[in-house]
């Protein structure tokens, strides 16, 4: 009678071949010097047994942990949770991450981390002393932190920098902030916008000011101002209000306005409403994220798509593929792309929803 497939251990497959636990743990890293009739002899046992790898089990030969941890900020983490708004962008981290793992025989784990606590050297090492990572992937602040990025570089641990162009150790990857900012203007400008306000991130994230610099190289290739036409917010809501109501209060307010969130673009929206602002007929407003709450908004939001995914996807890919061959020497970009939706139309017309 077969054994249940969850009670299966290298060490049935092992007495079952007659061989050794690192003999078969060698035939599962696909490790050199494995005679090929002793690979397919430990294969066949595998199969015979229906053995499915377990992490320990790879383990064993020592050379990897079949591991890719994320470090995400604690405190915005956390918040996001907490406020229940629907941002998703750890569910997107997980989405490519976990499933591009999984296609490597790998698993991903998210750690959280502050940033700004002075003991983040501590605390990320511990988490690399008890997981020993085959790879790091670090999303802003953590990817521009010195600290961190000295700390794995020093350990020997490749890794990733999502949304940073640093000159430094570490892969460096951007989501084509500057790229996306440039689709969302253009696509004011061709409804007839001359007049778009720009609502950008804080200065501590790099990217946006890679947005910033993409909003205003396309205005300055259209010929159209951008003075007194650019806030910043900390991507949160309170400071969207802030920012949209320093835009709309202006002697000559934006006909159409871009916010780096979709906590700024509701934001926008509530500003707009409450001095009695039609969107899209009086403002088109375009947001960043196109989170899952972008979509039931009234009217439903014209939104970046962030390929937080694909982006954590090819982190993953180039952090496995970093044992076998030296890693991008230029930053590498995954772009996003505009999903059109009902908040934007030409000045003075009503879009479609």
């Amino acid at each position: 009678m077969a054994r249940r497939r969850q009670s299966v251990t290298i060490k049935h497959v092992a007495a079952d071949a007659g061989v050794s636990l690192q003999t078969v743990s060698r035939v599962i890293n696909n490790e050199p010097n494995v005679r090929p009739a002793m690979k397919e002899r430990v294969q066949a046992s595998i199969d015979k047994l229906g053995y499915v790898p377990s992490i320990a089990a790879q383990r064993m030969s020592g050379s990897r942990s079949y591991l890719i941890l994320a470090i995400n900020d604690r405190d915005l983490t956390i918040a996001d949770w907490r406020a229940r708004e629907g941002r998703d962008w750890v569910d997107q981290m997980l989405l490519g991450g976990m499933l591009t793992c999984a296609e490597h025989g790998y698993r991903m784990l998210i750690e959280l981390v502050d940033t700004h606590s002075d003991h983040v050297e501590r605390e990320l090492g511990a988490a690399l002393a008890a997981l020993q990572p085959d790879g790091v992937i670090l999303t802003p602040p953590h990817s521009e932190n010195p600290l961190i990025t000295g700390l794995l570089a020093e350990r020997g641990i490749p890794f990733a920098r999502i949304g940073s162009k640093q000159d430094g150790p570490g892969i460096a990857m951007t989501m084509g902030d500057t790229h996306n900012a440039q689709l969302a203007t253009d696509h004011l400008i061709e409804l007839g916008h001359e007049r778009i306000g720009f609502i950008a991130g804080p200065k501590e994230f790099s990217l946006a000011g890679w947005r910033i610099e993409g909003w205003e190289k396309t205005m300055a290739d259209a010929g159209l101002p951008t003075d007194g036409l650019c806030e910043r917010g900390d991507f949160g809501f309170e400071s969207g209000i802030l920012a949209a109501s320093n835009l709309l209060d202006a002697a000559e307010p934006p006909t159409a306005i871009i916010a780096s969130s979709d906590q700024m673009a509701l934001a926008t929206i509530e500003v707009a409403r409450k001095r009695g602002l039609d969107i899209p007929r009086d403002l088109s407003l375009v947001s960043f994220d196109n989170s899952p709450i972008v979509r039931f908004t009234q009217p439903p939001l014209t939104a970046v798509d962030q390929p937080i995914s694909a982006t954590i996807a090819r982190a993953v890919e180039l952090l496995i593929e970093a044992r076998k061959k030296a890693p991008p020497k230029e930053p590498v970009s995954v772009h996003g792309e505009l999903v059109v939706r009902g908040s934007t139309a030409g000045p003075g017309r009503r879009g479609d929803s």
